[in-house]
């Protein structure tokens, strides 16, 4: 099914931004407000347990929202996801599944769930069409993550053919920027490598020791842009296919390396631990469907990381 008209948004239509304080969230929640929207509806987790259907079905009874973005997930780079394999499976899946149904059964106008790359097949095609989907074998280390993402998105796709629902799906790239996870333990490479270099500097280390070969190839997207995505998909966007959202653009991890080591200003040697595992050898989006609908990012890889190094530098004097 196919909705070639989407629904009006108006300013002060009831919006529903699930996990506004995440680093999607509370981009979703700048470009909103940057655009006049007037009726934003949040919950922290103190207040609104995503993991808990009953809550979340009271919530949709209550606040009445007409718009939902899906942002709320449990995330991490590569060690948290392989360590807690159960937690990133199970919270994801409750977290969407209550989100989503719960909106079928209110009746909220527009739906948009926010996946990942990392549905994608290891070794899939380059760039990655959103075609690639379910044809071969997941990246081992997220797997766990992927699956759930990939159930969100056919859980969409399934309300949409049964119910009619104009519930539809944006799979980002890597993203970072402003209120990302700077935890060593469980942060994805650009913000960690910030914060390890940040600290090296800060205490006159000789080196610093990175994970892996160095050799993979990835792809970064600031997340005001996505913010950005989101917003035009809401207003111009209702098909059933999922939409890449990326900025055609890729780097290895080594160049990356060097690039945030720059930025911050660390003068010390890079070292790299090939006993570490590396992920996908390369992870590049297609991004011509979102293009082909005139949308593009705004801000490159250089000038990103610099802001994110200010965020940073923000956070860490909080």
């Amino acid at each position: 099914m196919s909705f070639n008209l989407p629904p009006v948004m108006k300013l002060d239509s009831r919006i529903f931004v699930a996990g506004h304080r995440g680093l999607v969230g509370s981009a979703v929640m700048r470009e909103l407000a940057r655009q006049g929207f007037t009726s934003i509806l949040t919950r922290t987790r103190a207040e609104l347990d995503l993991t808990n259907q009953a809550a979340v079905e009271q919530f949709y009874q209550d606040a009445q929202p007409e718009y939902v973005v899906l942002a709320a997930a449990k995330v991490g780079g590569i060690l948290a996801n392989d360590t807690y394999p159960a937690q990133f499976l199970f919270e994801n899946l409750q977290i969407q599944n209550n989100i989503i149904h719960s909106a079928w059964r209110s009746g909220v106008k527009k739906l948009l769930f926010l996946g990942s790359s990392c549905i994608y097949p290891k070794h899939a095609p380059q760039p990655m069409k959103e075609d690639c989907l379910l044809t071969g074998p997941l990246e081992p280390t997220n797997q766990w993550y992927a699956i759930a993402k990939i159930s969100g998105l056919k859980m969409c796709e399934a309300y949409r053919r049964q119910y009619g629902c104009d519930f539809i799906s944006a799979m980002p790239t890597n993203l970072y920027g402003p209120n990302d996870n700077y935890d060593l333990q469980s942060s994805h490479v650009l913000p960690a490598l910030i914060r390890r270099f940040h600290e090296a500097k800060t205490a006159g280390k000789a080196a610093v020791t990175c994970w892996g070969s160095g050799s993979p190839k990835r792809e970064f997207l600031y997340v005001d842009d996505v913010a950005s995505a989101c917003v035009f998909l809401l207003q111009q966007y209702s098909d059933a296919e999922f939409v890449n959202v990326g900025s055609g653009v890729e780097i290895t991890i080594r160049e990356l390396t060097e690039l945030v080591r720059s930025t911050v200003g660390y003068s010390g040697k890079i070292e790299w631990d090939a006993s570490k595992p590396d992920g996908s050898p390369r992870k590049l989006m297609d991004n011509s469907r979102l293009s082909a609908l005139g949308w593009k990012p705004k801000i490159d890889l250089p000038q990103g990381i610099r802001l994110a190094y200010e965020d940073f530098l923000r956070c860490s004097a909080a």
